[in-house]
């Protein structure tokens, strides 16, 4: 880490000094007065887990106002996967500015929507006939999913899993599981969604994919029953849950059993997708095939663009106007998330998930007794922390090492149903160095507390 008296460039995108640096403290004074501002200006309910104020972010670093540069390990909650301010990403956006900024596709239409069909149909897994909609956020595609599966269908009943995040509407709070932030207070939610266990390998007891496959599959069939259900919803790898990894074979398990119940089976990919795991879509890692993948967050380089797409006969099912919105499909998003599928498609970026993958992975497993699990794919990994002698989730012990990592100059953000999950989203645009140092303050504030 360097120590310097002096405030950084306020340059964005990876031009940017690829180093920590801490100017003051965190946070500094100037971000602590925008703070103040915030509370007084802001509704409570939007929170800040790490109150400093960014003017400037690229490579694997974000700078603060201060003229702080903190390691960023969060990457926005896994939207700016090909790093923040990409050039290409910044030159497409700007071209589009210059040309228009918004028509409304469902009044007049424009090509970059298109573009953004088609690759999205191409790169999704599966071979069959597709179609996509765009929309702008994650719970906003998957409440239009659910709506689609539903007009599909002719059925009304939703299966979400234990541990599941879909998002903060109304009926994507009620497919979420965890009260606390996301649903506390804020009900009656969505009716006809149910929930069933998912496999939760440090959790239940070592049961194998297929064993844990058989006990939701067997909920799901006498609880709800197959001819009520419309679709079943799940996320690849979990996010806000705890990036837990399901046993090899339940997902499958899960494909196999909707296809031959004329059940929608949804991919929720929104932090999963577009590279983060090492492959395009977490999907691909165990071959399954989604009726509908929902994506978001990567897909634009920091742009707000979320989409649905899935195999053609179901997205075609919905009436016309039945799907949209005023600004879905936003032009200026649609040029950022063509330049960014440009980024993934090289490839180089899928390998270099892997590479974060495999170094975070040799810097943690075993570094101390109360990481319970090193689990993950790609650049969306995490560690579970227990009580060391209990097992039991340790969410004081995971408060304070995010907090050293915060002073220290580490953006670092936690998860889990039991809140003891620190989760890793570094952008696939970081250091090596960066990278290593950021995981060496993790490592050093797990020792400390």
């Amino acid at each position: 880490m360097t120590l310097v008296d002096s405030t950084a460039s306020t340059v964005g995108g990876p031009g940017l000094p690829q180093e920590r640096r801490l100017v003051t403290e965190i946070p500094g004074p100037r971000s602590r007065e925008i703070h103040a501002r915030k509370q007084s200006a802001v509704a409570n309910g939007v929170g800040i887990t790490l109150p400093v104020y960014i003017t400037a972010a690229g490579g694997g670093v974000v700078v603060d106002v201060d003229g702080n540069s903190l390691i960023d390990l969060g990457s926005g909650i896994a939207v700016t996967t090909v790093g923040n301010a990409a050039p290409e990403v910044a030159a497409a956006v700007t071209a589009q500015v210059n040309a228009f900024t918004h028509t409304c596709f469902t009044i007049t239409g424009y090509e970059g929507y298109v573009e953004v069909a088609e690759a999205l149909n191409r790169l999704t897994p599966g071979d069959h006939a597709k179609r996509s909609a765009l929309f702008n956020s994650g719970a906003e595609a998957v409440e239009n999913a659910i709506k689609v599966a539903r007009s599909y269908t002719g059925k009304q009943a939703v299966v979400a899993f234990d541990h599941a995040y879909h998002g903060r509407t109304n009926l994507t709070m009620a497919l979420t599981a965890k009260s606390m932030p996301y649903k506390s207070g804020f009900g009656p939610f969505a009716p006809e969604v149910y929930r069933a266990p998912l496999s939760y390998p440090l959790r239940d007891g070592g049961l194998s994919g297929a064993e844990a496959a058989k006990i939701a599959i067997t909920q799901i069939e006498k609880q709800i029953g197959a001819a009520n259900l419309a679709a079943i919803i799940i996320e690849p790898i979990q996010g806000e849950g705890g990036f837990i990894v399901p046993a090899e074979g339940f997902l499958p398990a899960l494909v196999a059993w909707a296809k031959a119940n004329d059940v929608v089976f949804i991919a929720d990919e929104v932090q999963s997708g577009f590279g983060r795991t090492g492959a395009m879509f977490a999907s691909e890692h165990e071959g399954i095939v989604p009726d509908l993948v929902v994506t978001a967050k990567g897909i634009a380089g920091g742009l707000p663009l979320s989409a649905i797409t899935g195999r053609a006969e179901i997205m075609d099912a919905p009436h016309a106007g039945g799907l949209g919105g005023t600004y879905t499909g936003n032009p200026i998003a649609c040029a950022a998330a063509l330049a960014a599928i440009e980024l993934y498609e090289r490839g180089d970026l899928l390998q270099r998930a892997r590479e974060i993958e495999q170094a975070i992975r040799a810097k943690l497993t075993g570094a101390d007794p109360r990481i319970a699990e090193v689990r993950g794919r790609g650049a969306m990994m995490a560690i579970e922390l227990v009580d060391a002698a209990t097992g039991e989730p340790d969410a004081a012990l995971t408060g304070k090492v995010a907090a050293a990592a915060h002073a220290a100059g580490v953006v670092l953000l936690t998860c889990g149903t039991y809140g003891n999950v620190v989760r890793f989203l570094p952008p696939l645009a970081i250091s090596d160095a960066l990278l290593d140092e950021a995981l060496d303050v993790v490592v050093d504030a797990i020792a400390a507390n």
